[in-house]
């Protein structure tokens, strides 16, 4: 399989990122190839055009609040430009996907809580928010057993476990 040609732009916005995964635009870079990677027929053709800011709590909030009419934080948001019927298309340009923004006190404190590594829990939620971009989505049960069973899929070529199966053990 190819991996498709990706421009993927990461914003380190909170340092505690950096801190806590001193490999995390490395990190970002493969994780976001893996998840464009795994389902082939969901990837438009030609050069694409991603990115992924590693944010705080409070810039997610005001994001989801703004944009999504909830004011709290939440662990991953993603933003995808193939949603907008108005996006420009410049041909010979990359096809912009969308943004990715990940809470730095969300998603650590959820990794902790669930006894995760952080790395490992990151991971997931990369891997999540880039799908998002290619219309994977989670609203019904059958949009979420394909999406999860594909985020379950690529996760388990890195070593990670199952999340989904670790949370139905823990209910």
């Amino acid at each position: 399989m190819t991996a498709p040609v990706a421009e993927i732009a990461v914003s380190l916005d909170c340092p505690a990122w950096v801190e806590a995964l001193p490999d995390i635009e490395a990190r970002v870079q493969s994780l976001a190839i893996l998840a464009l990677s795994g389902s082939p027929e969901d990837v438009p053709e030609g050069p694409l055009e991603l990115s992924v800011v590693l944010a705080d709590d409070k810039t997610v909030q005001a994001l989801n609040r703004d944009w999504r009419g909830k004011d709290a934080p939440t662990n991953v948001l993603s933003f995808a430009a193939l949603d907008d019927e108005d996006a420009p298309l410049v041909e010979g340009a990359p096809l912009l996907l969308g943004d990715v923004i990940l809470a730095w006190e969300t998603v650590s404190a959820e990794a902790e809580a669930s006894g995760r590594p952080l790395a490992d829990h990151f991971s997931h939620l990369v891997i999540h928010g880039v799908l998002h971009l290619l219309g994977f989505d989670h609203l019904d049960e059958e949009e979420a057993a394909e999406m999860e069973g594909l985020e379950t899929r690529l996760l388990a070529t890195l070593g990670i476990s199952d999340p989904y199966q670790d949370e139905d053990d823990q209910q």
